[in-house]
């Protein structure tokens, strides 16, 4: 299975919430090819590399597919005119939260990326659009986008092409993992919460959220 990549994106961190508070959540897609590394993207940046970026998160990745909701959801958001609202470094349309799976690989341009864990958002996300319930509604609906950790660094431009590779669990969607970790669905399913504990897959931060949740 293939997809097109329809906007390659980066950012710069700035000043945001405060000048003491930078984000670099606001993404501009790039032309031409770009070097992918365990960190990510060139030319990209994190703010706050406690909480974004890091191996795990080197890649963020939001499907096209949910931009008619979100205009719908936010009355034609002026950000939504173009990819990069949700601070994506890739954009594709085809590809959703309920078909993609922790674990998955894929051939992003030449580079080899591994999904690591959905994205959880936070307040800079409802900052950014101006409307703080936007950060409660993402987990709500459960549109979150993923992220990805980099097995083999390469190059990717718009118009490549990503391509799965290997799947080996595909009972672990990030639209499912996203439920039981953020989602407050873990009550429903105690067993599934112990098994993404000891997923070595799942990026540790997650893992431990698992475990956290078992208690």
């Amino acid at each position: 299975m293939t997809w097109e990549i329809l906007s390659v994106l980066t950012g710069k961190a700035q000043p945001f919430r405060a000048p003491d508070e930078p984000s670099a959540i606001g993404k501009l897609s790039v032309e031409g090819p770009l070097e992918v590394s365990t960190f990510g993207l060139a030319g990209d940046e994190q703010a706050d590399p406690i909480n974004h970026g890091g191996p795990d998160k080197a890649i963020h990745h939001y499907p096209a597919d949910h931009y008619p909701f979100w205009r719908e959801e936010l009355d034609d958001h002026p950000l939504l005119a173009s990819a990069g609202a949700f601070g994506e470094n890739i954009s594709t349309q085809g590809l959703l939260e309920s078909e993609v799976c922790i674990g998955d690989r894929f051939r992003l341009g030449t580079a080899l990326v591994e999904v690591s864990q959905g994205r959880q958002p936070c307040w800079k996300l409802g900052h950014r659009f101006g409307i703080a319930a936007v950060t409660a509604r993402v987990v709500e609906t459960r549109l979150s986008g993923w992220y990805c950790r980099v097995l083999e660094p390469g190059r990717v431009a718009a118009g490549d092409m990503l391509s799965l590779v290997e799947r080996p669990l595909p009972q672990w969607s990030v639209e499912r993992t996203f439920g039981l970790l953020i989602g407050n669905d873990h009550k429903r399913e105690p067993e599934a919460v112990q098994e993404l504990a000891a997923l070595d897959v799942l990026a540790e931060p997650w893992r431990k959220r698992a475990a956290r949740l078992m208690g």
